[in-house]
């Protein structure tokens, strides 16, 4: 008769098993929590010569997230990157864990104390109802808030334009985008300008018929699970295989930036896909 299994056998299996989830929590705390900085240049020959080497920290869908006590991670992290502008592209808060409007404004405050520092509202701002305090908040922290509207920023004797829309969101009566690129562009034909838009998944059909030089989203997160050769495994929408989740894209001559973002809205998780701080830098190319 067969003899029975040792214990000691068992006991290596179980020990195996054990480390090997160990491992697998490792690594999802790391997916999740550990911090990368992505380095990416936009070139264009329209861009002015002053603008040739701009620094911009983009920072979007942190959710609540927290790297570091009270954010000192973060904060640190884009303080030694020494960034000419930071652009906040939404959904700081999450109406799932209710992020309180504090956090926003600390880390809008933070972040206005290293660059002039920008932002536009997510989805997520509007879900949790009380987006007049954020904004008004925000501002009185320095930061410049963003609503339908459009800005002149200035280095080294240039100027380019920054517009930024809320989100779809948004109160019903609100500033269509269409209307805003009109007035923007009867005011100055033929300036270069950036657009900040949270949402990734209207730039087909909508923003990149605007006219911006370059359009800055986030709202993807990545496509939350990225695998090789795919643009993100499922959309925060739960669809699978999204497009227009990380990085440039091109549709009808405009161009799209997108962040993975930072932090994960209710119960979704990061797979392969780290929180996210973009550092982009604008280039003047030949004509």
């Amino acid at each position: 008769m067969p003899r029975p299994r040792r214990p000691r056998r068992r006991s290596r299996r179980l020990l195996k098993i054990f480390l090997f989830c160990i491992l697998c929590a490792a690594f999802f705390h790391w997916s999740n929590r550990s911090l990368q900085t992505e380095r990416f240049t936009f070139s264009s020959p329209r861009l002015p010569a002053g603008f040739d080497g701009c620094v911009i920290v983009q920072l979007s869908d942190l959710h609540g997230a927290e790297f570091g006590e009270g954010n000192e991670d973060l904060i640190r992290r884009v303080r030694e990157i020494r960034p000419d502008y930071i652009f906040l592209t939404g959904d700081l808060q999450d109406q799932y864990r209710q992020t309180p409007r504090s956090y926003a404004v600390s880390l809008g405050r933070a972040m206005a104390e290293i660059a002039p520092c920008y932002f536009v509202t997510g989805n997520h701002e509007w879900a949790l109802r009380d987006v007049k305090a954020l904004k008004r908040e925000l501002e009185e922290a320095g930061v410049t808030v963003l609503s339908n509207e459009y800005t002149t920023l200035s280095r080294k004797g240039s100027v380019i334009l920054l517009a930024g829309i809320d989100d779809p969101n948004g109160f019903a009566d609100q500033k269509p985008p269409e209307e805003l690129a009109e007035e923007l562009r009867g005011a100055e034909p033929d300036a270069f300008w950036l657009l900040l838009a949270h949402r990734n998944n209207c730039f087909q059909r909508e923003y990149s018929l605007l006219g911006a030089d370059l359009v800055i989203s986030g709202h993807g997160h990545g496509g939350l699970i990225r695998l090789p050769f795919t643009d993100g495994l499922i959309s925060v929408e739960r669809s699978l295989f999204p497009s227009y989740t990380a990085g440039f894209y091109q549709v009808n001559g405009s161009d799209l930036f997108v962040s993975r973002g930072l932090g994960n809205s209710g119960r979704t998780f990061r797979l392969f896909n780290r929180p996210e701080i973009v550092v982009l830098t604008l280039e003047r190319s030949p004509s």
